[in-house]
């Protein structure tokens, strides 16, 4: 494929011609595609030397809908890489339809960019759709049928706090949950962050500590005293039974079709459900083989399980197992802990010199 034909019509002249790298994304580049599935792209650009040099010029990516396609500037993909984000990583060891010298060492380099992280991206990535899955089961076995009602928690008609007061008290104990659970540490790397937070979770799941007694106890710590926080914690359950009749009304009225009908028919949306295992594989073949297997070998299981081969509880019961056997996995592990950043950085400094001296 000529960079010429990259599907890119927007006003930067020179993205095609400076383009490195450029590769099929998606259910194409897994072998999962299906005659209705759209194809995606994502390549890797360096832009002109103005954008590194001066201040006027900023790019990070470029986007276009038809069809699907991203251009991330080499900086912002390597960093994405080195974090082992699952979007990303797996673009580097895509078949390229289009590369360059410049992206053939990129790609050369792929392996620099796998550590143990994986273990906590690919797999929050899982349990993210997991989540989706179980929510989206409740509501079609269990759909609610009206607004909530402030009197069954207990609330009068109208609040007994005013608005700004109400919203103020939340926003501290907010503040110190995001304490509990370690979001003051920005200067550690998004993965690492994940992990403590995930041991965090573990220990106060270990010690039958549920998020409504963390909430609680991070309202005693701002200083609220007992009647006040049983009041605010009221508002809190109606705020959030609210929010989730809204989410309801929303995702019944924007259901793709054909994603609605697998959901009534299986009860669970298969293709999440594809998804969440190849994740959760891709997770292992990572930590266990030093790869990222795109091209899945699984496939027809995989599109089994698009067809509903696999009940609900069995798919829940393989995430929940697998997540926990992954743990082990990663220990042993001989990916490093994080990649090397200072060498990966170097990488990007020589591509990019090398770019904009021509």
């Amino acid at each position: 494929m000529s960079a010429d034909l990259i599907p890119y019509a927007g006003n930067l002249t020179w993205l095609r011609a400076r383009t490195i790298f450029f590769a099929r994304h998606g259910s194409h580049a897994y072998g999962l595609n299906i005659a209705s599935s759209d194809e995606d792209f994502k390549g890797v650009v360096i832009p002109p030397r103005e954008y590194f040099l001066g201040f006027a010029e900023h790019f990070e990516q470029a986007e276009s809908k038809t069809p699907d396609m991203v251009v991330y500037d080499i900086r912002k993909l390597m960093a994405l890489a080195a974090d082992c984000n699952p979007n990303i990583i797996e673009v580097l060891w895509s078949e390229p339809l289009v590369i360059t010298p410049a992206g053939e060492r990129l790609q050369a380099a792929r392996h620099l960019f796998l550590s143990r992280k994986a273990k906590h991206t690919f797999s929050g990535y899982a349990l993210a759709q997991l989540k989706r899955i179980r929510t989206h089961y409740r509501w079609i076995k269990s759909p609610p049928s009206r607004a909530p009602l402030r009197s069954e928690l207990g609330l009068p008609e109208r609040t007994l706090i005013p608005g700004d007061q109400l919203a103020a008290a939340q926003s501290a104990i907010q503040k110190k949950l995001a304490d509990f659970e370690l979001d003051f540490l920005h200067e550690v790397d998004p993965a690492s962050r994940i992990l403590l937070q995930t041991k965090v979770a573990e220990v106060l799941a270990e010690a039958q500590v549920s998020s409504s007694d963390r909430w609680k106890g991070a309202a005693r710590t701002v200083g609220y005293d007992e009647n006040f926080i049983l009041l605010l914690d009221r508002e809190r359950q109606f705020t959030a039974k609210q929010r989730e009749w809204e989410q309801f009304n929303t995702w019944k009225a924007t259901r793709n079709p054909a994603r609605a009908a697998l959901e009534e028919k299986y009860g669970y949306d298969t293709k999440h459900a594809m998804h969440l295992v190849r994740l959760l594989r891709m997770c292992r073949e990572i930590l266990e083989r030093g790869e990222v297997v795109v091209k899945r070998p699984d496939r027809e299981e995989l599109l089994a399980i698009r067809g509903g081969a696999w009940s609900y509880d069995q798919l829940v019961e393989f995430a929940e197992k697998e997540d926990a056997a992954l743990d082990e996995v990663a220990r042993a592990s001989s990916l490093p802990r994080a990649p090397d950043r200072t060498h990966l950085s170097a990488l990007c400094t020589d591509l990019v010199a090398e770019a904009i001296s021509r």
